[in-house]
């Protein structure tokens, strides 16, 4: 699961970049579809079909890959990224392809974790579009992630005259709250919310999402809980909303609750992820753990089978929690961590570390920590319990103002 940010990212096996899997024999099963197609899915097939009639149609293409990129996002399902780029198969190979496919492509690449090609299409498109809202933002986003906090911010920056105020605050908060400015950005972006009467759902509900993050990084946990509902009021079915408050709950050691919230959700691996966390700690619901960890393990082997590794942190807390294997999450926690540096790697990274009893493997976190000032309750158990340990980093921290 990523930030609120990445509204405008999914997940998607790397199709174009990886080999393919391809099943031993007929028996295993590689998708699970729905049994009834509602009307959304009718309304693509149509889209589809007149697709390949005219496949060279560019408008119809970016209409349509876009639309199936919405659903990657609402659904977390990487198949529609995979249905993305087969709409724009005609130009997604060019070097140099129309703007529209461009920017459509950084974002699916984006989703992959090729972050550094994704920011050469962003930087291509806003050489000819430098006041193209959407590729600042998705700049923002990529960077975000990579830790490249100056260049996240001057990107936000820039969308102050291309969009509303509150996508640009909102753009600014998720960086400034990991810079050591949490505090100031949280009431910046709740007096703009405030102000921000008749703003869309969805963009309401992300900014709500991160101002019930920023609580719950400062242990307001009442407040956060508000914020939470409030946001599910406006997007129940937004999948980084429903794994963050069920983070929530699960740190409040409610798992009924999740149970109940990700009930019929478990299409989602990392809403299943939540789902068999909390029935781990239920007293008689061993059979329906047992076949949630069991979903689990094939589809991380199924997603390494065809080299997908955008998953890694949620793999990574399933082999610590679920599996137990402290050196196996361990690594893929620190795989994780050369890829993506947001909070949600920074814990897996000390959890399984500190399960591993491993100094050095805690190191590259507490040292980010320090240099950038990161300020998050749960961070901070994690980083006193490393302490007797590491009383030389703590130290150093500490003078940082990060604890």
């Amino acid at each position: 699961m990523k930030t609120p940010i990445s509204l405008l990212c999914a997940c998607l096996p790397a199709l174009a970049l990886a080999a393919p899997y391809t099943p031993k024999d007929g028996s295993v099963v590689i998708e699970q579809l729905a049994r009834r197609a509602d009307a959304t899915q009718v309304a693509l097939r149509g889209l589809r079909q007149q697709l390949n009639a005219t496949p060279g149609d560019l408008a119809l293409a970016t209409g349509l890959a876009q639309r199936y990129i919405a659903l990657a996002r609402s659904e977390t399902d990487p198949r529609y990224l995979g249905y993305a780029q087969a709409a724009l198969a005609p130009w997604w190979r060019q070097a140099a392809p129309p703007v529209p496919v461009r920017l459509l492509r950084a974002t699916i690449l984006q989703s992959t974790h090729h972050f550094a090609a994704a920011l050469q299409d962003l930087d291509a498109v806003l050489a000819q579009q430098p006041q193209n809202g959407q590729a600042w933002l998705t700049r923002a986003t990529v960077l975000t992630v990579q830790g490249d906090y100056a260049q996240a911010t001057a990107a936000c920056a820039r969308l102050s005259a291309l969009t509303t105020q509150l996508v640009t605050v909102t753009c600014l908060a998720n960086v400034a709250s990991v810079t050591g400015r949490a505090a100031s950005s949280e009431r910046l972006l709740d007096l703009t919310l405030q102000r921000s009467a008749g703003a869309a759902p969805e963009l309401e509900s992300w900014a709500l999402t991160l101002l019930a993050e920023m609580a719950t990084r400062r242990a307001e946990l009442a407040l956060a809980e508000a914020r939470y509902k409030q946001a599910l009021a406006q997007q129940p079915r937004d999948s980084y909303l429903l794994g963050a408050y069920a983070d929530f709950l699960l740190d409040q050691r409610r798992p009924q609750e999740v149970v109940t919230l990700l009930k019929d959700q478990q299409r989602i691996d990392a809403l299943l992820l939540r789902y068999a966390l909390a029935l781990q700690s239920l007293p008689g619901r061993q059979a329906a753990f047992l076949a949630a960890k069991a979903e689990l393990a094939a589809r991380f082997y199924a997603a390494m089978q065809r080299g997908d590794t955008v998953h890694q942190r949620e793999q990574a807390r399933y082999t610590l929690f679920l599996q137990q294997d402290i050196p196996a999450a361990l690594q893929l926690a620190q795989q994780n961590w050369a890829i993506q540096k947001e909070v949600p790697d920074m814990r897996i990274l000390l959890e399984a570390a500190l399960a591993a009893r491993n100094q050095g493997a805690a190191q590259p976190v507490l040292a980010w920590i320090a240099a950038h000032g990161v300020e998050d309750a749960a961070l901070q158990r994690l980083v006193r319990q490393l302490a007797p340990r590491n009383g030389a980093k703590i130290s150093a921290a500490k003078k940082a103002g990060a604890l």
